[in-house]
């Protein structure tokens, strides 16, 4: 099952577009939350996220910055998941986590 995080950081912005992406990306769920990236405190929908994900399921979000905006926590996300049994995936940056080219494309591109 492909299982959608959608996230912006203001009340004043608009997570429709990820919405429709995740949509057309084929998620079947989809959490979505107002809430800054820069940190996983007080962010219930991340948490909700990962918890109802189970193995074999990916996690899909639109840009790996609407999951989270710190390297360290994204790698803890991720890493999170995979002990799931759960890939990650990014619709905008072609990334997932289930080849070793994802894996790294992911690592590098979390530095920026």
């Amino acid at each position: 099952m492909k299982v959608g995080l959608a996230r912006v950081s203001s009340v004043g912005q608009n997570l429709e577009s990820q919405l429709i992406a995740l949509k057309e990306y084929g998620c079947e769920k989809i959490f979505s939350e107002k809430q800054s990236g820069t940190t996983t405190k007080g962010r219930t929908a991340l948490r909700e996220w990962i918890d109802f994900m189970r193995e074999g399921d990916c996690g899909v979000v639109t840009r790996i910055d609407s999951c989270s905006r710190s390297v360290l926590d994204l790698q803890l996300i991720v890493k999170e998941l995979e002990e799931k049994g759960v890939t990650f995936a990014s619709t905008e940056q072609s990334i997932i986590t289930k080849t070793a080219k994802g894996q790294c494309l992911l690592n590098m591109l979390s530095v920026f």
